[in-house]
């Protein structure tokens, strides 16, 4: 069977020029980073923002396993048969993080025939996104000390800085460290540490920038520390905002790839959902709905965290409104969370499958919660049996959703076209009410309380009275009307990544809370979740090489 990356090689790809002007970008509009990706300059996003927008459909999934679910590709596969159905369509996708292609994944471009091209220059360094967001975090963190050195004449106390240092790479022994060593020329030392790139709160801000104005604004307001007092300090105090908007300037262009079929595709910034918010950037997204007539978008991991933190943070600052909402599941995943291993996925078990369907069912049901239709994909497996398929038809029927069987993987779009029919059947019939989960005048508290039980079938939350205290004082300093962004495993609807199905009658335990004043939302760590994700003990990365005529190899 032929891999992603072979697949992809099969294809002859269209020139950047050609898949703008079937967006219906001029050529003036597009900078063009070699022959198939571009930046698309802000003169023209800002020329279309007052043209009606698209229909704008979400693409999320189970909880994730190691059988695999297929939400990107999905995301692709649906566009492509969208537009094979004669609707407009475009796709605003993440960017990769380095860390994951390296670690875990090998790549997330989707996959098969449902993918978004150039994979091996999307997947490494693409248009240098990411390195600019991590330059713009760690020239700020070099500030801060920077300031602390010269005098501190804002008072920050060393103690109470807040702010970290980014590596877009899985790098565990970089989640604790010392600075300031090596004498006074050095600075004070300090206990300090990384986050990967993707769960910083410059990524974060990128991402629900609406233009540059706003995105100097947001980065402004980013708290790296407090004084003595307690009283916040930002990192316009420090005066860094100017300087990181610089470094960020021609990265918040939106960036235009193609489909393998050619169609055009946005892929732009990419917060993990786990520990951020899980979106892609606010900025592409409403400029591909004034492009097109329905918007593709997905969010990251399961429905638990990256669709309900694009309903309740992207939605309520972005002020869309979803017309309907597509739950990714495979048989071989539900099996998994049936209690099957990944070794025995392959015989006919379809009381394994009838034991792992509440997984599904759960995020369909939270999907409903927000007043969004939903359909299901199922990503149809060559050893799935159609005993089994049946039983996922059966449990949703019994709900009022629609099961489409997809191959896009194999088939592209021609794989879809029921899913498609039926998304564009949600979008015409127009009762869609999107409704955020919780007021933003409810305290912090109660928002985590409320997405607890509400999404994750938590009894309660634990939170520690130092974590109350925290979350008092953001209230207090006037961030109490923020949307909450729970970092834990995506695994499971709980915070105990073992725990697979459909849990209830749990406990959150929430142990630490950060303020992300910039993006507009408070952070809350959920159980042992890490910032700083390590490599795997067989990291993607020992497959991948470079041959003697220059080509990349075993990204997938």
């Amino acid at each position: 069977m032929a891999t992603d990356q072979e697949i992809a090689h099969l294809h002859t790809l269209k020139p950047i020029g050609a898949i703008a002007e079937k967006a219906g970008i001029p050529a003036d509009a597009v900078s063009p980073y070699g022959k198939y990706k571009a930046k698309i300059d802000f003169d023209f996003v800002r020329a279309v923002k007052d043209r009606p927008d698209g229909a704008l459909v979400l693409v999320t999934g189970i909880n994730p396993t190691p059988a695999g679910e297929g939400k990107t590709t999905t995301t692709v596969g649906l566009a492509d048969a969208l537009n094979a159905l004669g609707t407009k369509t475009m796709i605003a996708l993440r960017e990769p993080s380095l860390g994951p292609c390296f670690g875990v994944k090998g790549g997330a471009t989707g996959g098969g025939y449902a993918q978004v091209v150039p994979m091996e220059d999307i997947n490494l360094h693409f248009t240098g996104d990411f390195h600019a967001i991590t330059s713009a975090n760690n020239l700020l963190a070099a500030m801060v000390d920077n300031h602390i050195y010269w005098g501190n004449a804002q008072g920050i106390d060393p103690r109470r800085v807040t702010w970290r240092r980014v590596l877009d790479m899985n790098d565990r022994a970089l989640r604790s460290i010392v600075n300031g060593l090596g004498g006074i020329t050095s600075g004070p030392p300090r206990e300090d540490g990384f986050d990967i790139t993707v769960a910083s709160e410059v990524m974060a801000v990128f991402c629900l920038s609406r233009d540059l104005e706003d995105l100097r604004a947001r980065l402004g307001r980013m708290v790296v520390g407090a004084r003595r007092d307690g009283s916040f300090v930002t990192a316009a105090d420090i005066k860094a905002d100017g300087a990181m908007a610089a470094l960020l300037r021609d990265a918040l262009m939106p960036n235009l790839v193609q489909t393998l079929e050619g169609n055009p595709a946005l892929v732009h910034g990419g917060p993990f959902a786990n520990i951020a918010h899980g979106c892609n950037s606010l900025l592409a997204t409403r400029f591909a709905m004034k492009l097109a007539d329905v918007v593709v978008t997905e969010a990251g991991f399961g429905a638990d965290l990256g669709g309900e933190k694009f309903f309740d943070i992207k939605c309520q600052i972005g002020g869309l409104k979803p017309s309907c909402a597509v739950v990714v599941a495979t048989v071989r995943a539900l099996k998994m969370n049936g209690g099957i291993a990944k070794a025995d996925l392959g015989p006919e078990n379809v009381a394994a499958v009838q034991r792992g369907v509440v997984n599904v069912l759960r995020h369909v049901e939270n999907v409903k919660k927000f007043g969004v239709p939903v359909v299901v994909g199922l990503n149809r497996f060559t050893s799935d049996t159609d005993a089994e398929i049946q039983v996922v038809i059966d449990a949703l029927a019994a709900v009022g959703t629609q099961v489409c069987v997809c191959t896009h993987w194999g088939d592209g779009s021609k794989g879809a076209l029921d899913l498609g029919r039926a998304v564009q059947a949600q979008i015409a019939a127009g009762k869609a009410a999107f409704k955020p989960l919780y007021p933003l005048d409810m305290p912090l508290a109660e928002k985590l309380r409320t997405v607890a039980r509400e999404i994750y079938r938590a009894r309660d939350i634990d939170l520690p009275a130092t974590v109350a205290r925290k979350l008092a004082s953001y209230e207090k300093a006037g961030f109490g009307n923020v949307p909450v962004c729970v970092a834990k495993t995506q695994y499971s609807f709980s915070a105990d990544p073992t725990l697979l199905g459909a849990p209830v009658d749990h406990v959150l335990p929430i142990r630490d809370v950060r303020l992300s004043a910039g993006a507009g939302f408070v952070v809350a760590i959920a159980g042992e979740i890490m910032t700083m994700p390590g490599l795997p003990r067989v990291p993607a990365a020992e497959g991948m090489t470079l041959t003697t005529e220059g080509a990349i190899t075993g990204l997938f």
